[in-house]
């Protein structure tokens, strides 16, 4: 006779987050970014679905000067702004019921999906913060 067992799987399942814990940890986002990434992004947006903290940047684009816009069909203007209001996803925390112990994933814009990482720490679960700076690699420039 086998015996079913809990297994916990750090990428899968989780807790809705409260609007209370999403206000805290925009916050924290919000705040972390300015601290130590200052001037490598023009905004940063924070998102929340269920379990989910989706954590976006929106970069200044380079664009040198051989543009030509009769190649891309618009201005350089229009494509500057055109790439400015694209968002970059840095990552996805999901939430099991405590604020320091998510665990992440990094958008692979090969699949268009989510993929589990481990935190720099070397385990699968670490804080908004650790999240921020593991996905910040996005914003180096």
């Amino acid at each position: 006779m086998s015996r079913k067992m809990w297994v916990y799987d750090p990428h899968s399942g989780g807790a809705k987050i409260p609007d209370s814990v999403k206000l805290r940890l925009k916050q924290r986002i919000l705040r972390h970014a300015e601290q130590y990434y200052s001037g490598k992004y023009n905004r940063i947006e924070v998102r929340f679905r269920g379990q989910f903290c989706y954590t976006d940047a929106y970069l200044e684009p380079r664009v040198g000067e051989a543009y030509d816009p009769q190649l891309v069909g618009e201005t350089r203007e229009e494509y500057l702004e055109r790439l400015r209001n694209m968002p970059t996803h840095l990552c996805r925390l999901r939430y099991f019921g405590r604020e320091d112990n998510l665990s992440m994933a990094f958008y692979a814009y090969s699949s268009e999906t989510y993929e589990p990482c481990l935190f720099p720490n070397g385990t699968w679960e670490g804080t908004v913060e650790e999240g921020f700076d593991a996905s910040a690699i996005y914003l180096a420039g």
